[in-house]
């Protein structure tokens, strides 16, 4: 596993972030761990997380332009990444974010930062993709600015979960219904790896979230 991935799985449980235990999800299920992003809340917090964005979308060799934020939870991380980018990377890209309402009034619009342009390579940044929801709202509201190409979007973790109406995960969903490739920065096979190896702690939970996954993870 690449440093920072062990890293950042480190990061989420000294952050709060990933929690063992029973969980019931909105789903209904009941899971052994929990990711609650809505924990990353200092700065110090928010700007290592940038930094992870940032190895993610280097590592992977993700073609982009400009960091999209849908609001309101993906503003900071595009922000952050956009931030980690140039002072981690030497990289400096542009960032925008979406309104929930229009604006009537003043420059107007849905979108403030970057002025999006035909062929401009737009990569989406958010927390976790449960259902795709995110990306099925987003994408139209970007194709309506401009002819943008969106070269995928980043993720901090892909629980590899079937959905509820499918046998494929919302990752390998989006990929099939956009075309859009989704990369996350760990996936839960990353952290029960982790757990394994001693990276964290965790033993007690392995054989409820090895069965977990056996009952619900999607075939990668």
């Amino acid at each position: 596993m690449e440093q920072y991935k062990q890293e950042f799985i480190e990061f989420m449980v000294e952050s709060d972030v990933l929690k063992f235990g029973e969980f019931t999800l909105k789903s209904g299920r009941k899971a052994p761990y929990f990711i609650n992003a809505g924990n990353y809340k200092t700065g110090a917090q928010l700007a290592k997380l940038g930094e992870y964005y940032a190895e993610c979308i280097k590592d992977n060799n993700i073609a982009v332009e400009t960091l999209f934020g849908p609001a309101y939870k993906g503003i900071p991380l595009a922000v952050s990444a956009t931030v980690a980018l140039f002072n981690k990377f030497g990289t400096s890209v542009n960032y925008c974010f979406d309104r929930k309402e229009a604006k009537d009034h003043g420059e107007g619009g849905t979108f403030v930062g970057r002025a999006l342009t035909d062929g401009e390579k737009v990569v989406v940044i958010d927390d976790v993709m449960t259902s795709g929801k995110a990306l099925r709202e987003v994408l139209p509201k970007l194709k309506s600015a401009a002819d943008v190409n969106v070269t995928g979007m980043v993720i901090t973790v892909d629980r590899m979960e079937k959905a509820l109406d499918s046998d494929k995960s919302a990752v390998q969903s989006a990929y099939d219904e956009f075309g859009v490739r989704v990369y996350s920065i760990v996936t839960i096979k990353d952290i029960i790896g982790a757990i394994e190896s001693g990276v964290i702690e965790g033993k007690e939970y392995l054989d409820s979230m090895k069965s977990y996954l056996e009952q619900y993870g999607a075939q990668y």
